[in-house]
């Protein structure tokens, strides 16, 4: 070892003089003293790894001496910007930065030979510890007494959590609870041990995620047996002593509707399954614990399959057979084929049932009529609903003000008001308030309202919280494409643009121009129709916003314009619904699994889904008549069109299940062939519902009167721009346009893809139509840090003998991608391909293939590893000319990162994971206001 610090003759200095590696820092140890940072142990270990590898010879080997001290520097570096200003680093940590160097440098086989290394000195102090004599720890009660801590019985319950998980290891988990226990904790902090424990392991194996969630539930389990007073582990509380007691302090505690208690309580706790509670994984139950699962007084009341029982429950409130529907409902909820939206799950069974998702308002040109839709911004925020505002009747910037003789401050400073609402109104701190204004591309203040996100310029007239839209008619893109001009005008005095679209709209707008070039409008300006779309590209790309929808897409495929216009879309752009000065639409939301339909040989389930459609789609119309409104408006609107939004959820794990790449053809083609089905049992579930129920009573009139079907009215968009749009189909839909024309439909609107941002959690499957975002990475969300490793790729590593902890470290250092390991072969490297690695035009394919039979539209995320001008023109260019009637975020990869490592040491909120790598150029997380 000596020799690695000598000074080479033909050095100066060498790179690994000890002077010039000497810091400051301090390096906490297993046992949590502290001691001097040494460069030169690095080195040592690094040798011991080359020897390892190279045999006695690489000893004296100038070219490993030079490797060593080079590598050596790197990990210095890297430590030290780690420990930042505390000085302070953990000994773990050191070792993770030597195996991130090990592989920087290409030397994969002494990065092994290192890991090997680490794992059997851990296991040599696992083995010490074990022939330790085991100390003895107290539990210390509230009331001051103490008892020793039953290690058997601890022992016991991570041996349960590990049941039927082949790779989680109780003994890991054991001996990690064990280096958290001390004298003198408390029963909470005994129950989190496990849960550390285990939650530290996810990044080694997914199947820690369900022990961790196992271990949870315990907690869970004897949290809401004290509150209750009911004796006894999980099951009794599913009995029907349990139920009722639960039922019986949730009424009297004003959290759930006395009308519960009149159900048949011992028909429905017969068909409670208290085995479901397995199949959460940690981040799905770990956001019921904190943010679903009812509590009184700071004390939860609710379990997990009693919460989808009162869901269940309070959807089929008003049904014939109340039970039956609240058991079928229960079955699609709790084993997780279909999952209703958030409001819905919040407040399904509780005295306020306000259970819809989305709503949409136009605002009047009118001082009251902007400050009531702020109001009522602030009523619908109140109960989880997302909120969509259509500005563009708002007059602009130098408009005249007949009330007052005076010239208008335009559309920016009421945009402004409405987001510090939005902040102030957080759905009683479950989520963060939430709302998306839109703009039209013709307005005089467009400009104005591209900056509204800026981080520079004046903070009065930025909306750093509000998402922003652009809602875009097809006849600025077609100038745009022309390299023609575009005028902006003021809303007061062309007030026929609002309402008109298509050709229609070509019409009048030409006429308005025609009126300013005359000289008979006060308030207009021409500017090249080519520089305002590359402006809203650089903001775009810059701000993460305003987002891109189409107007005419969404209008002229609208079933219901024959009753309106659609102004905008909603919070996450899959909503399109008429709104009107004294219309507030709404949509009521839930999405179908469909990982939990398809199987590995046979595909589709076409009956299952089927089934699930069938039924999810009564409870989605349930909740229409149930739903608590908050505003008259929206009551109004949600009575006479009756729309609904069924959507889906776990497409990449569908197509991880059959072994299909994201970019392929035949993801193309599930795209469109799942979706279709969807489409065709949701649409044939509605007109059963219509035919038992009644038609919604807007439907004369409608495309569905006409027989016009969402993937007919295709064609619709096709004329109006002179185009073709292809369609295809697998499925009798002459049949069903013939059943809809006779029956009639419930409801005017029946499918919409939402993000299923936190209910997808819940299940345990990838968000909505997302590919995949890293194999391995941290997510967070206000229940914290989760690690989530891509567990079909586990499986496939494991299988080819590639799982282990350089593998581990690959990922973590490359983003959780597969392309730059040569040990992985090309057909794993298609299957598990990362957003960032997939071309955003099969994302737009698929999406476009999906849109055909959607009668709403899709939360579509794009994504773009290296992103310019021409590749963002061209993006949404396709995306429009597809046919597509929203896009959503655009998500680009970070100019820099940051370091990459695993944390053994807890902070004390159950977060010991890896250290996330943001990868969107936007500091905004996932939309969580629909789902």
């Amino acid at each position: 070892m000596s020799t690695l610090l000598q000074t080479r003759s033909d050095d100066t200095a060498s790179p690994l003089n000890e002077d010039a590696l000497r810091t400051a820092l301090r390096v906490i140890r297993r046992d949590g003293a502290t001691d001097r940072f040494a460069p030169a142990k690095i080195a040592a270990a690094m040798t011991k790894a080359f020897l390892a590898v190279e045999g006695r010879s690489a000893a004296g080997s100038p070219r490993v001496h030079d490797l060593v001290a080079a590598l050596t520097q790197a990990v210095v570096a890297a430590v030290e910007r780690r420990a930042g200003r505390d000085h302070v680093v953990h000994i773990e940590d050191i070792q993770d930065q030597v195996e991130l160097a090990l592989m920087r440098g290409g030397h994969h086989k002494v990065a092994r030979a290192y890991v090997l290394y680490r794992e059997e000195r851990a296991l040599d102090r696992q083995a010490q510890e074990a022939a330790a004599p085991a100390p003895v720890f107290h539990l210390a009660s509230p009331d001051g007494t103490r008892r020793p801590i039953d290690l058997s019985t601890l022992a016991r319950r991570i041996e349960d959590a590990c049941k039927d998980l082949s790779g989680a290891d109780a003994g890991q988990i054991l001996s990690g609870a064990m280096a958290n226990l001390y004298d003198g904790m408390s029963v909470d902090e005994l129950a989190d041990a496990p849960i550390l424990a285990a939650r530290s392991l996810v990044e080694t194996d997914p199947d820690y995620a369900y022990a961790s969630a196992r271990l949870l539930l315990t907690k869970l389990a004897g949290r809401v047996s004290a509150a209750l007073g009911v004796k006894g582990a999980a099951p009794d509380l599913y009995s029907v002593e349990g139920l009722s007691a639960y039922l019986r302090h949730g009424v009297s505690a004003g959290l759930i509707d006395p009308e519960l208690l009149a159900f048949d309580l011992p028909r429905l706790a017969a068909a409670l399954r208290p085995e479901r509670d397995r199949n959460f994984q940690l981040l799905g139950l770990q956001t019921l614990y904190d943010r679903y699962l009812l509590q009184a007084d700071g004390r939860h009341i609710e379990m997990p399959q009693t919460f989808f029982m009162r869901v269940a429950m309070g959807l089929a409130r008003q049904e014939v057979d109340r039970e039956g529907s609240a058991i079928a409902f229960y079955d699609l909820l709790s084993s997780f084929r279909f999952m209703a939206s958030t409001p819905t799950l919040f407040n399904a069974g509780t005295p306020r049932p306000q259970l819809s998702s989305c709503f949409l308002t136009t605002i009047g040109d009118d001082l009251s009529d902007i400050f009531k839709s702020i109001r009522d911004n602030a009523l619908l925020a109140k109960y989880s609903g997302g909120l969509g505002n259509d500005w563009t009747n708002v007059r602009g910037l130098g408009a005249h003000i007949r009330g007052t003789n005076g010239k208008s401050q335009g559309v920016v400073p009421f945009l402004k008001v409405a987001n510090d609402t939005a902040i102030a109104v957080n759905q009683g701190g479950k989520r963060k308030g939430a709302v998306c204004a839109y703009l039209e591309s013709w307005h005089i203040d467009i400009e104005a309202f591209l900056d509204l996100r800026k981080n520079t310029g004046d903070d009065r007239r930025r909306t750093h919280d509000m998402n922003t839209a652009n809602w875009v008619p097809d006849l600025f893109m077609q100038r745009m494409e022309a390299d023609e001009s575009w005028t902006l005008f003021s809303p007061d005095e062309v007030p026929e643009l609002h309402d008109s679209y298509g050709p229609a709209f070509k019409t009048v707008y030409e006429a308005a121009e025609a009126r300013a070039e005359r000289g008979e409008l006060r308030v207009h300006r021409k500017v090249r129709a080519v520089d305002l779309w590359r402006r809203m590209l650089t903001m775009l790309f810059e701000t993460g916003h305003p987002w891109i929808t189409f107007k005419d897409a969404c209008n002229i495929r609208s079933p219901q314009r024959h009753v309106g216009t659609i102004h905008s879309s909603n919070l996450c752009t899959e909503i399109t619904l008429n709104t009107s000065g004294d219309e507030v639409a709404v949509c009521n939301l839930g999405s179908v699994n469909l990982a939990a339909h398809v199987s590995a040989d046979g595909g589709l389930d076409e009956e299952r889904l089927a089934q699930t459609v069938r039924v999810a789609m009564r409870m989605l119309d349930n909740v229409i008549d149930i739903n608590f409104y908050t505003i008259p408006e929206a009551r109004r609107s949600n009575l006479a069109h009756r729309p609904v939004g069924l959507g889906l959820m776990g497409f990449q794990d569908a197509l991880h299940i059959q072994r299909i790449p994201y970019a392929s053809e035949a993801a193309v083609t599930f795209a469109d062939t799942s979706m279709e089905a969807i489409a065709y049992h949701a649409i044939a579930a509605s007109s059963a519902l219509a035919a038992e129920r009644g038609r919604y009573p807007s439907f004369e009139g409608s495309l569905w009167s006409q027989g016009i079907l969402p993937p007919d009215s295709l064609a619709l968009l096709a004329e109006a721009r002179g185009t073709v749009l292809p369609v295809g189909g697998t499925r009798d839909w002459d049949s069903l346009r013939e059943t809809v024309r006779r029956q009639g439909m419930r409801n005017s609107n029946c499918m919409a893809i939402a993000p299923t941002a936190t209910i997808s959690n819940i299940c345990g499957v990838s968000q909505s139509i997302e590919p995949t975002y890293q194999n391995l990475f941290v997510k967070a969300n206000m229940s914290g840090d989760f690690t989530v490793a891509n567990p079909y790729l586990v499986r496939d590593l494991k299988e080819r003998g590639l799982w282990d902890a350089v593998m581990i470290s690959d990922l973590k250092y490359y983003d959780g991608a597969l392309a730059p390991l040569d040990r992985v072969d090309g057909e794993l490297k298609a299957l598990y391909a990362t957003a960032f690695e997939i071309d955003s035009q099969w994302l737009l394919a698929a999406a476009a293939r999906r849109q055909t039979w959607l009668d709403q539209a899709q939360s579509l995320n794009l994504y773009l590893a290296d992103p310019s001008g021409r590749a963002l023109d061209t993006l949404y260019r396709t995306a429009w000319k597809l046919g597509l009637k929203t896009t959503y975020y655009l998500r680009t990869r970070s100019a820099s990162h940051v370091e990459k490592s695993t944390l053994d040491v807890s902070d004390g909120r159950l977060n010991a994971v890896p250290v996330a790598v943001r990868a969107c150029a936007i500091d905004e997380p996932d939309c969580e206001a629909c789902q």
